[in-house]
């Protein structure tokens, strides 16, 4: 166990970001009653809009990746520069994914919903914002520990033969994270259908909206016992996961297999199942068809751009001198703009938390603590069965070839919409809530563990295996003195994403409202659950249950995820 070292510049560092983050959200929750003004749209539980409403999530889904692929590869990059980068950038994204989607409701019906008046737009682009956020963390994690994990000889060559910037980018970084990538993008949309039905149904106090698509659907099935209607709206999600699996996950990861660390001769990329090699052309076939209808428009730009007049040339210190300045003027405005947020935000906090606290209030560090217990148990169940199918993967390529898009599947099932089953069957099986609660975190927190787990799997070098068997070790010898140690920065990865995944869980799985009748159990999801959807909608105790969470986050991943990150970059880096 790593020896944990706490000084006051690292307890004034992490107070800071708290009070920092607390500002912003205090500021977010000081504004949102200019944003209580939807216009009413209900969302028809009929089998022939299925299509429709298939469309309408997958157009979401897509506009959220986009955005999440580009936000992940330029964060995780800047946080794997080190030095203050590091220090400012992984705390604000452990932070940020441990935030409930419900937490970011206020920046979403703020920004978005007031700035078109309540109209269907503003909501689009709040369900879009909504769905990133249970996209791009683990993304920009992914990218951040790839970029951290590259051999120390791979970066000296490159800098050897003069790669900087981008050719340093374009050669060695960004290919070191295609594989990180690819398999935290399938656990993106993974997480994005688990949350669909949250990201659909915006709620701001007394005001709801409810937007055509697939979880707004399968919501309202569920809610009114149509158990046709559900079933009908699974199988829609269904096939468009199992489409997606074939026409782009599995090429995607076929291709990735490129880009792994080999020092001898491979036995070749790993295949796909056969069913999807037929189809597994089809994705290069789009993107020739997309190149095709695109880049001729980009190329008339370019030519028009060019035959502009051109004015009086700069000499390079002129040049140098100007974009220094414009440096300067960004940096600048983006550096008053905080700190007028973080003034304003500053004023708001102690406005919000000098009105009187709610009793339920003094229930919160017991709720904390009984919410902690819950989630412990549910990552110790994920670890107990994602561990051993990793091992197994890295034994049977077969096996990891099935156990993939088998995953990808089922994981990518809201959850959500079988809670009603769930809870019923565990609550009269059990007689309380406990269990129930525990099963419904552990959907949110598994799959992580496990994509995490087989991307790691899969980086480990295939020469390496070869040597372990050539020396005679036995299976459990090579798991104990080669894979384990290997995948041990993605099963760091992997905890803290399943934690943040967990947190979130929390919401939905310690309150629940089903049938007019509520199921709860004391913990700080109930408690932030019951403020942000009961009667009144207090937002003392939405501040209060959201800083409480985000303290308990700051303080697991400064004592233990961290120290631990850091003890297996260091020492199961693979240097040759």
């Amino acid at each position: 166990m790593p020896r944990i070292e706490i000084n006051t510049r690292r307890l004034i560092n992490g107070t800071l970001s708290f009070l920092a983050l607390a500002a912003i959200i205090a500021l977010f929750f000081a504004y949102r009653s200019h944003a209580q003004h939807f216009i009413p749209h209900n969302v028809p539980v009929s089998i022939r809009h299925l299509p429709y409403y298939a469309f309408c999530s997958f157009y979401r889904m897509l506009a959220a990746y986009i955005i999440a692929l580009v936000f992940s590869i330029i964060y995780g990059m800047a946080a794997a520069r080190g030095g203050l980068y590091e220090r400012i950038l992984i705390p604000a994204i452990d932070i940020a994914q441990s935030v409930p989607v419900v937490g970011f409701f206020p920046a979403a019906v703020f920004f978005f919903v007031a700035l078109t008046h309540g109209s269907r737009l503003g909501v689009e682009m709040a369900a879009v914002f909504l769905i990133f956020t249970s996209q791009a963390w683990n993304m920009a994690l992914g990218v951040y520990e790839a970029v951290k994990t590259i051999p120390d000889d791979s970066r000296e060559c490159i800098e050897t033969f003069g790669g900087r910037g981008w050719l340093k980018f374009k050669r060695l970084l960004l290919p070191a994270s295609v594989p990180k990538l690819v398999y935290n993008s399938i656990l993106s949309w993974v997480a994005g259908w688990y949350f669909l039905i949250a990201c659909e149904i915006i709620t701001a106090g007394p005001a709801t909206y409810r937007l055509p698509g697939l979880g707004s659907f399968l919501w309202q099935a569920s809610e009114k016992g149509r158990n046709f209607d559900l079933a009908a709206g699974l199988l829609t999600l269904l096939a468009i996961i199992v489409l997606m699996d074939m026409i782009v996950w599995q090429p995607l990861s076929t291709w990735a297999e490129k880009f792994k660390y080999e020092f001898a001769a491979s036995s070749g990329a790993v295949q796909s199942l056969g069913m999807f090699d037929a189809l597994s052309g089809v994705g290069p076939a789009v993107t020739r068809g997309l190149r095709m209808i695109l880049v001729p428009p980009f190329r008339f730009m370019r030519r028009a751009i060019d035959a502009l007049p051109r004015g009086p040339q700069l000499t390079p210190e002129q040049s140098k001198r100007v974009g220094n300045i414009v440096r300067s003027l960004i940096i600048g405005t983006i550096v008053f703009f905080t700190l007028w947020a973080l003034a304003r935000g500053f004023v708001a906090l102690v406005r919000t938390l000098s009105q009187p606290w709610p009793d339920d209030a003094k229930q919160i560090p017991e709720a904390i603590l009984l919410s902690t217990i819950r989630m412990t148990i549910a990552y110790a169940i994920s670890l107990a069965w994602t561990v051993p199918c990793a091992l197994a993967a890295s034994e049977n390529p077969r096996f990891n070839r099935i156990l993939s898009p088998i995953a990808e599947i089922v994981g990518s099932m809201p959850a959500t919409a079988l809670f009603p089953i769930i809870v019923a069957a565990f609550i009269e099986f059990t007689g309380g809530m406990n269990v129930a609660s525990i099963v419904l975190i552990l959907t949110g927190m598994q799959w992580y563990l496990l994509f995490n787990l087989l991307a790691g799997i899969n980086q480990v070098p295939e020469d390496l295996k070869e040597a372990a068997r050539a020396f005679g070790l036995s299976r459990v010898a090579r798991w104990r003195k080669l894979i384990l140690p290997a995948v041990a920065p993605s099963l760091i990865t992997g905890s803290i994403t399943a934690w943040g995944g967990g947190w979130n869980a929390l919401i939905l799985s310690e309150y629940f409202v089903y049938n007019d009748q509520t199921h709860q159990v004391l913990g700080i999801g109930a408690l932030l659950d019951a403020a942000t959807y009961g009667k009144g909608n207090n937002g003392v105790m939405i501040l209060l249950s959201l800083l409480s969470m985000i303290a308990v986050v700051l303080l697991l991943n400064r004592l233990m995820w961290r120290p631990l990150y850091n003890l297996a970059t260091e020492r199961y880096r693979l240097d040759y």
